[in-house]
């Protein structure tokens, strides 16, 4: 009985699209989150993404991948039209993988080497009913502080990373309301589009599962 309740919760959830990598792709950081905030969420083994964003003049490209179980590694290069260049390398680990009653936690750094700004954070990730789903976390650098972010299916039964599977992202960085529309475009990519900090954003990634 306690087994066919647990089965029948779970396709709920699938068909109200809380699967947890539904919507995954690279943030503006490099690692698989949100719009400039990370998610829970790591690749598996033999997973990698590619991500391209421009904002405001500046250009970033981002590269993921499984490093070992639990454990992603990107980086991301940056560029101006001014000719500037900058770029930081992130690693990130799944300590709880999301369930269908709890919810996912990871730990991370980005910026590794201190190019631009070391940060070092926690967030926990879980699907809600009705499409949502909810990012918290804590963090230095950057963050100084507390962030979040809340995604909404608006497509909830469509495939999840094929069209016409798109989410709404609502999220502050930890000094910055952001906005963006995702939406897949054939099997593993998405586009996206929004507003960053009052400025307007466009990207395109691709995630191989």
């Amino acid at each position: 009985m306690k087994q066919n309740m647990l089965f029948v919760i779970f396709s709920f959830c699938l068909l109200m699209g809380l699967s947890p990598l539904a919507s995954a792709a690279p943030s503006m950081q490099g690692s698989t989150g949100n719009i400039n905030t990370p998610a829970a969420d790591v690749l598996r083994p033999g997973q990698f993404d590619v991500g391209y964003y421009h904002l405001d003049g500046v250009q970033d490209i981002s590269f993921a991948t499984n490093l070992a179980k639990n454990w992603e590694l990107s980086a991301v290069g940056r560029k101006s039209d001014k000719g500037d260049a900058a770029g930081q390398v992130n690693l990130k680990y799944a300590v709880k993988q999301e369930g269908v009653l709890t919810p996912g936690l990871a730990v991370g750094v980005e910026d590794l080497a201190g190019e631009e700004k070391r940060s070092v954070y926690a967030v926990a990730s879980k699907g809600l009913p009705l499409g949502f789903r909810l990012h918290v976390g804590l963090g230095n650098g950057r963050y100084d502080g507390a962030f979040a972010a809340v995604e909404k299916r608006l497509v909830p039964l469509a495939r999840g990373g094929v069209f016409p599977d798109m989410s709404i992202i609502v999220e502050n960085d930890g000094h910055h309301m952001n906005y963006g529309l995702r939406m897949a475009v054939a099997a593993g990519l998405k586009a996206s589009a929004g507003w960053m900090d009052g400025k307007p954003f466009v990207g395109i990634t691709y995630n191989y599962y």
